[in-house]
């Protein structure tokens, strides 16, 4: 997500449609991107140290940009 005071004019442009859709309530929107991840480690811990590292160095521009990780969680054995 953008982070607070960074200019989003995607955000601004999703506001101004569903303003003019009728959704007056709208104060404000802020867009981003979700991404999903299947990793292989060896323990949820090391999974999510290694998303953080991709967040860091690629899916996310820090500067502007802050991310969240929402779950992490081991897949049983097949």
């Amino acid at each position: 997500m953008p982070k607070a005071g960074v200019n989003d004019p995607e955000g601004e442009a999703i506001k101004g449609g569903l303003l003019s859709l009728g959704y007056a309530g709208v104060e404000r929107v802020r867009a981003g991107k979700h991404y999903r991840l299947r990793l292989n480690a060896p323990a949820a811990e090391a999974a999510r140290a290694t998303a953080e590292e991709m967040a860091n160095k690629l899916l996310a521009n820090p500067v502007i940009q802050t991310f969240v990780i929402e779950s992490v969680t081991e897949a049983a054995e097949v």
